[in-house]
């Protein structure tokens, strides 16, 4: 029997479909549930023409039962739903299959509305199709909200994209999940090295507690960040600020509980800031310039003086030994008084020649990054560079620890082990010309090497070469040989070791090693 409309038509029809099933509801209660629910329930016979309809299908579509009735369902299409949908629609439920998606249908109005719809088929005695049961409702606000949300996410992302400024989001496990397009140029620039890692690290050597960050729910702001590339001469600076950002529990089994604590995100804004570092340095280099003039001015002085008191020590040594001598004799007194003479006369020499060495600069400590002193001399000396044809390798470690030092004493020492790698490859006569530099750390010390291509240092003159006035080199033009003596005397002020690395194969390697800060005991006692 088909079903027409009626309440007692559709409720036979009901009856008739329910036949020996047990425990099934009555026809009369299965109906009154049908027409209060909220769902737009309709049936059809097999071509779609509509039998029955509920009262929520009426409120949705306009539609009374009495003028829907025995209509097409394609009275609800509308033309913007593509007919490659309707095609598979059509063809999933004569397959007996159930059909589920969204279709855009009108309203009696004509007004157009979003509908989600499932359509089932209902089967008949001899397993063909008898009826189409369809529900559907209204998702045209959801769609709404959907889109909006949709842009609202693309517009900040296109905001973020645009931002001159690099952002990064980093979930609890410090994994990048979210990023602009200029954290993605910069993951470039560091060939594939994840930046967020490397602020991370800087972060936490510059004293920031980001475990405190989240468990506090707050932030810093405008800590600068010192990243040094492998490959080039200057370091990139930016200026990182921090918030924590809670990440929501979006699970079904809290919806009904309150808001656990969140795992904490971690929102990275760097902006970089190596042109104003540039400019700054630009202006520290040109006082430095003269600062180290002035030192290397008096520097040379000293140097000159210590090998002129040192030449002169020999000469009073044997007057004071003649003196001795004829001190021992019998009437040799008038040569015994000259000779007491001159040795008094050398002895006011050398105190004058003492008097006159500068004082050396007392210098207070601070906490000193190597990769940064580095740099400082490799800008000073690029001029030397170019003239001697020499290429430079900077290899620095991106993140240094930091040392306990004073600063200008440590440039000095660099500049002498980096004129020094220039004299030894000047002395090989090579055509390609190269030193290399590097840091490293190594748990509780950092490391500076500096490497050149030049005649390397036979095994035998690796201890000779840190004695004073000792040089080896047929092109010192005028070296006193106090370079490599004085660098020693720095390093063991500041409690570092110095030495000539034997596992060096080709030229020289000076490796100079100091504790990190806190363990340095030269500089710990009341000369700071």
């Amino acid at each position: 029997m088909a079903v027409k409309g009626t309440t007692a038509e559709v409720i036979e029809a009901f009856e008739l479909t329910s036949t020996g099933a047990q425990g099934a509801l009555s026809p009369r209660l299965f109906y009154e549930i049908v027409q209060q629910s909220p769902l737009a329930i309709s049936i059809t016979d097999d071509k779609a023409d509509i039998l029955y309809v509920n009262p929520a299908f009426e409120n949705l579509t306009g539609y009374v039962n009495d003028v829907i009735v025995g209509k097409n369902e394609s009275i609800l299409s509308h033309k913007q739903t593509p007919a490659e949908v309707y095609r598979e629609l059509w063809s999933t439920i004569k397959d007996k299959r159930s059909w589920h998606g969204t279709l855009v249908n009108r309203r009696v109005s004509g007004e157009a509305y979003l509908a989600e719809l499932s359509i089932t088929p209902v089967l008949g005695d001899n397993g063909a199709v008898a009826y189409f049961l369809g529900i559907h409702r209204d998702v045209s606000e959801m769609h709404a909200l959907e889109q909006q949300l949709h842009h609202q996410k693309a517009l900040i992302e296109s905001v973020l994209d645009s931002a001159p400024v690099i952002v990064a989001l980093l979930d609890a496990e410090r994994n990048v999940i979210l990023d602009n397009q200029a954290y993605k140029k910069l993951l470039g620039d560091l060939h594939g090295r994840e930046p967020a890692t490397l602020f991370v690290d800087a972060l936490k050597q510059d004293g920031v507690d980001l475990k405190a960050v989240c468990r506090d729910s707050s932030g810093f702001s405008e800590r600068e960040v010192r990243l040094d590339i492998a490959g080039s001469l200057e370091p990139r600076w930016f200026s990182v600020s921090g918030t924590w950002v809670g990440e929501l529990d979006s699970t079904a089994g809290s919806y009904f509980k309150e808001q656990a604590p969140a795992r904490c995100c971690l929102l990275l804004v760097a902006n970089e800031v190596t042109v104003l570092k540039r400019q700054m340095e630009q202006a520290r280099m040109q006082h430095l310039r003269a600062s180290l003039a002035e030192q290397q001015r008096a520097q040379d002085m000293r140097e000159a003086l210590s090998g002129a008191i040192f030449q002169l020590q020999t000469p009073v040594n044997v007057i004071q030994a003649a003196a001795d001598m004829l001190e021992r004799g019998t009437d040799i007194n008038k040569a015994r008084e000259v000779l007491a003479q001159v040795l008094v006369s050398g002895q006011k020499a050398m105190e004058t020649l003492r008097g006159a060495l500068p004082d050396e600069p007392q210098e207070p400590a601070t906490s000193v990054n190597l990769n940064s002193l580095l740099q400082d001399v490799l800008t000073l000396m690029t001029g030397r560079f170019l003239a001697c044809g020499v290429v430079i390798d900077w290899c620095p470690q991106a993140v240094l620890s930091s040392i306990c030092a004073r600063p200008d004493q440590l440039r000095s020492l660099f500049m002498r082990l980096v004129e020094n790698a220039l004299l030894a490859v000047a002395e090989s006569g090579k055509d390609h010309r190269s030193i290399r530099i590097a840091t490293r750390s190594q748990s509780d010390r950092v490391e500076v090497l500096v490497q050149d291509n030049g005649p390397g240092i036979p095994e035998s003159r690796r201890l000779k070469v840190f004695e004073p006035f000792y040089t080896g080199w047929n092109l010192a033009r005028g070296h006193a040989g106090m370079g490599l003596s004085l660098v020693q005397e720095t390093v063991n002020q500041h409690g570092g070791v110095v030495d000539v690395n034997p596992a060096s194969v080709d030229g020289c390697q000076i490796r100079v090693t100091f504790p990190v800060s806190g363990r340095q005991r030269a500089l710990q006692g009341s000369s700071l």
